[in-house]
């Protein structure tokens, strides 16, 4: 795809979406990642053993697996805006739930619910964007989407410090949630309204909605989208179990080859600032060159760096070698930030888009889930070196799978 004249500046169309996607986005995403790091506190607080509380930092994970098709029957029937602001409502409750919690369950139930939320809340602004943004800058606003998630989880672990030091108990956190929720429920409902809000600026046929669009439910669409969800699909569920193993193997490998907790936090904290940085960068690519030119040289520098990582593992300058392949590891991710949002937009039936969505959600979700286990699979049958280099495989793998189908289904050109 290549960028048109724009009818408005960019500028000037993400400043408009600021208040009702952009803002509750960063909100929502700051305190859920002030919590997430303190949930295996929490259930050890309440009686939880190491199992158990992996067990309720899981939930949050199979919450969001199990909340993508529903949100996208939700947003189908009735909208974009009230699927946001009743996914706020019902996490301000599981929230609360979780700050009140008696025992282990009733903290995976809370924790199980934010995630089915957190899915809900996420889908419907992917399928407001996809409905509402130009086609030719649909990516750089994407990418904007998928920073501002980033910048909200990176944001929230500092938060969730300054919390304890102050209040000195980790519910905290929780009740910082709650706030947050709060705040992004008053956005929601009080900004302008994602059903009209640039309907009329959008460029048809790209963007335009249809007024009575033909509904054909969930199932439906993912059996009449089989083909393009078995294949792109597919290999963006691969992407998406990369990155996830990136955030599980750096720390594990750093352990592995004998280095301090501090250097190991300094060698993934710059690799997470280079992805950070390179977020609008990857939309920028895809709006002017194509959404394989960023897709595939993701793939292959991330594929290719767990490859060589694995190789370095008993080598004497294995230190060098694992800042080296983290800072390219870092690069790969910044690169492919947006791809999923973008890809799930441009691939999705124009007058309906929120039930593939939902099922395109599902693959990359599931993808992302499957990857920790995988490595601790490899890991107990074999070693990490072996796991880090099936992930690598696997991305070279999903690289081709790009490359072969990506052109096919996402034209240069519309």
């Amino acid at each position: 795809m290549t960028a048109a004249s724009d009818p408005e500046p960019i500028s000037g169309v993400l400043w408009r979406f600021a208040p009702m996607i952009y803002g509750p986005t960063v909100l929502f995403a700051v305190g859920e990642g002030a919590v997430i790091p303190l949930l295996p506190v929490l259930a050890a607080r309440l009686g939880a053993d190491v199992a158990t509380a992996a067990l309720v930092a899981s939930a949050l994970v199979v919450g969001t697996l199990c909340g993508n098709i529903p949100a996208g029957w939700a947003v189908s029937r009735v909208g974009e805006r009230w699927t946001m602001a009743g996914a706020g409502l019902l996490a301000l409750a599981a929230a609360v739930l979780g700050a009140f919690a008696a025992d282990v369950v009733q903290l995976i139930v809370a924790v199980f619910a934010v995630g089915f939320c957190a899915a809900a809340f996420g889908l419907a602004r992917h399928s407001f964007m996809t409905t509402r943004v130009p086609l030719h800058y649909r990516a750089r606003a994407l990418s904007l989407l998928g920073g501002t998630f980033r910048l909200g989880m990176f944001v929230g672990p500092f938060l969730t410090a300054g919390l304890l030091a102050l209040f000195g108990d980790e519910r905290a956190s929780v009740w910082f949630f709650a706030v947050c929720l709060v705040a992004t429920i008053a956005l929601v409902l009080l900004g302008p309204d994602p059903e009209t809000q640039l309907a009329s600026a959008a460029a048809p046929p790209a963007t335009a909605s249809v007024a009575a669009p033909e509904r054909v439910g969930i199932f439906a669409t993912m059996w009449r989208h089989r083909d393009v969800l078995s294949r792109v699909g597919l290999a963006a569920a691969m992407l998406s179990a990369v990155r996830a193993t990136r955030q599980v193997v750096l720390p594990l490998w750093g352990v592995s080859i004998g280095l301090d907790g501090g250097t190991i936090a300094l060698v993934v904290g710059v690799s997470g600032a280079i992805d950070f940085a390179l977020f609008y960068a990857s939309g920028q690519v895809m709006d002017r060159f194509g959404r394989l030119w960023a897709a595939l040289p993701a793939m292959l520098l991330m594929g290719g760096g767990f490859v060589a990582l694995a190789f370095t593992h008993d080598l004497d300058d294995a230190a060098m070698w694992f800042a080296l392949f983290a800072a390219v590891l870092g690069v790969g991710n910044g690169l492919s930030s947006g791809i999923l949002l973008t890809l799930g937009a441009d691939l999705a039936p124009r007058p309906d888009p929120a039930p593939f969505l939902g099922s395109w959600r599902t693959l990359t979700d599931a993808g992302g889930a499957a990857a920790p286990v995988l490595v601790t699979v490899l890991t107990a049958l074999g070693s990490l070196s072996v796991a880090t280099g099936v992930v690598g495989a696997i991305g070279l793998l999903g690289a081709a799978a790009f490359a072969r189908w990506v052109p096919r289904y996402v034209p240069r050109r519309r």
